[in-house]
């Protein structure tokens, strides 16, 4: 690309940069092109080669701003990509790497300068920059209505480009980069505080040319995440350097042997690609982060997000019933391939998301789920990300939560979960757990997280949530690990103790508040209603166990004699006597038996007592209540929790991709 320069900071000084930010109009047909895009680099990742290309790009940017209205280079450098395209498909065919090569380095250029734009200017004024049309001598320009849809024309290319290009080594690094683009083209959101419900790019992608391309996008950037194909090794898929002076392609591409960005290597000179993207396909992630992106788009004046319509409407590959006409945008694709890739990528926010979002708004995957045969692929992983809650963001652990919850409204799957036996769970560190069933670790894993909560972090919200979880499974509880029902009766006494504690914190302040009107009393009513709720709900989970599958749980019963006392206060209380009924007849049914087979009697012997017992127990004594039976349902506005939660993970963790903090509107860094 010219003189060649040493480091990314001497970009501004490129004499092809300056002629593409200069005030000269350069012609789409002008050699100027070859030169400018002859280049070889792979693009850097880590940040502080990011946020170096990022200043240098503002800086040439500055100038582009100011004369680009004028000399139309950006609309120029546009309209040379997309005249490149056109023959993409037959030069990934034919092997072409050096037409791919141009291409790629053409939208990598087009990416940087239209990240710096959307970030400085609203989308009318970027809509400026791609409205030039030359008419006449150099210099006179006009703004004319059939360049309005340049920006539409390359939303299109890009959509185009990711569903029709077939993905091979050549061909990997522009897919990653198209998708990357879009990204860009949609990251206006993060310059706002609120959540943008207009906007120029949302109507492209939603009406006119990009909208039949919906579905197949959707499936696109789904088989992406599914295939986690791993960048190629370097020399496959851009057009490398060579140290004998070049050779016939580089002959082809006007001789220039060397180019000024030959200094992008991966992560930078001298530097190692980072762990993440060791460990993933860069374009599956960045092609996640585009569906997430995309899928939570809100809705137009006048139509329903296609892309969210697409997700929650497509099929597996198996299903042969015809799709509904109310619905353009269904498609198929293989359930097995996605659960798989689904179980095996829990570990990141992104994932998780997409899981929660399938089984919430898509019928057909969580049928499939539903009724696999190996659930616990998928569970194990969740109930990792809340077992280490304090290595995790508060919205990764809800949305693992919201996912169980899902899971525990299906009666079947509260059954299964107890058939599944599970052997050395070795990440659970509190207790050896040589064999315990799915049902008795979630139970074990939920509660812990209730425990964490309550020293911790206090919310409200994931205390409701686990305790629906628990409640839902409570009528199918079957065989109890003797660990499992030790913590259910052990966070029975956590809150028995706050209570308490609580009470008497209460009795103190109103006798010291009588003697003085000075200072405010802190709200202990409002701490004792919450504490008492969530005894309620433990209370009833434990009773509803008990009136349906009490001869499953003998070690449930077990923990419930061993730790009687702990009821007594709560026998008389007015907000727990009705449900303190049967739970008080259990222990009294159980307790005689145990009197009438005498003292120091043996666990084993004990435990053998319990079921005998079961049996004889009359089930017409024990008071019916209603099924406990809780369902999820998204708030009000959900666009206002995942719009900044899913633009957080873009800005985390996407591929090759740097914003300014201190640009960001959207979200806190402490949120993001």
């Amino acid at each position: 690309m010219g003189a060649n320069s040493s480091s990314i900071s001497e970009l501004p000084e490129n004499e092809y940069l300056k002629k593409l930010s200069g005030a000269e109009p350069i012609s789409e047909n002008d050699p100027f092109w070859n030169q400018l895009l002859s280049f070889s680099f792979t693009t850097p990742t880590n940040s502080a080669d990011l946020k170096l290309l990022e200043e240098a790009t503002i800086s040439v940017c500055k100038s582009l701003v100011e004369k680009n209205p004028r000399t139309g280079n950006l609309g120029s450098l546009v309209k040379v990509f997309l005249s490149r395209t056109k023959e993409l498909k037959i030069s990934a065919e034919c092997q072409n790497h050096l037409f791919i090569w141009q291409a790629h380095n053409a939208l990598f250029i087009i990416c940087c300068l239209l990240k710096v734009f959307i970030s400085r200017m609203s989308e009318e004024e970027l809509q400026v920059h791609f409205t030039y049309e030359e008419k006449g001598g150099a210099g006179s320009g006009s703004y004319g209505a059939e360049c309005e849809d340049l920006i539409e024309e390359l939303l299109c290319c890009l959509i185009q480009l990711i569903v029709e290009i077939p993905l091979l080594d050549i061909t990997y690094s522009i897919s990653l980069e198209a998708v990357t683009t879009l990204i860009v083209f949609l990251s206006c959101q993060l310059f706002h505080k609120e959540i943008l419900r207009e906007s120029i790019i949302h109507r492209y992608l939603m009406h006119g040319r990009c909208l039949p391309y919906t579905s197949r996008l959707v499936k696109t950037l789904l088989y992406n995440f599914i295939r986690q194909e791993r960048s190629p090794p370097p020399g496959t898929h851009v057009f490398q350097q060579q140290t004998d002076g070049g050779g016939l392609l580089y002959g082809i591409a006007s001789g220039v042997a060397t180019g000024l960005w030959t200094v992008f290597t991966l992560g930078g000179v001298g530097s190692k690609a980072s762990p993440q993207l060791e460990q993933c396909s860069p374009l599956a992630n960045q092609s996640l982060l585009l569906l997430l992106v995309l899928a939570n788009l809100t809705d137009a004046p006048d139509m329903p997000n296609p892309y969210r319509q697409a997700i929650m409407s497509f099929k597996n590959t198996q299903d042969n019933t015809a799709f509904s006409s109310s619905n353009p945008h269904a498609f198929q694709i293989n359930f097995n391939s996605l659960y798989t890739a689904l179980c095996e990528q829990q570990k990141s926010d992104q994932a998780t998301l997409l899981l929660y979002m399938l089984l919430h708004q898509n019928s057909n995957v969580r049928t499939y789920v539903l009724a696999r045969t190996d659930i616990e692929n998928l569970v194990l992983p969740i109930l990792e990300i809340l077992y280490h809650v304090e290595e995790r963001n508060s919205h990764h652990v809800y949305m693992a939560l919201i996912i169980l919850l899902i899971l525990t409204e299906d009666d079947g799957f509260n059954r299964s979960i107890h058939e599944v036996i599970l052997k050395n769970i070795t990440w659970y560190a509190e207790r050896v757990l040589t064999e315990i069933s799915l049902g008795s670790l979630l139970i074990l894993v939920v509660i812990r997280t209730i425990q964490y909560n309550m020293t911790r972090t206090r919310d409200k919200y994931l205390h409701t949530n686990c305790l629906a979880a628990l409640a839902n499974m409570s009528a199918q509880f079957r065989s109890l690990h003797q660990y499992a029902a030790q913590r259910i009766i052990s966070l029975f006494s956590l809150l028995s103790k706050k209570h308490n504690k609580v009470l008497e914190q209460a009795t103190q302040s109103l006798r010291g508040s009588l003697g003085s009107s000075d200072s405010p009393c802190p709200d202990y009513a409002q701490d004792l209603n919450v504490i008492e709720e969530v005894i309620r709900m433990m209370l009833e989970i434990i009773n509803s166990c008990l009136t349906n599958s009490l001869h499953h749980n003998p070690n449930l019963v077990y923990a419930l004699l061993y730790k009687r006392d702990l009821f007594e206060q709560f026998r008389t209380h007015p907000s727990f006597q009705d449900i303190m009924q049967n739970i008080d007849l259990v222990i009294s049914f159980f307790s005689s038996r145990l009197e009438q087979a005498g003292a120091e009697l043996s666990v084993e012997r004990v435990l053998e007592i319990i079921k005998q017992g079961a049996v004889a127990l009359p089930k017409d004594r024990l008071r019916k209540f209603p099924e406990l039976k809780f369902k999820y349902v998204e708030e009000e506005q959900p666009e206002e929790f995942f719009i900044p939660y899913v633009w957080s993970l873009v800005y985390n963790s996407a591929v090759a991709l740097y914003w300014n903090p201190h640009d960001i509107q959207l979200f806190t860094m402490d949120s993001g």
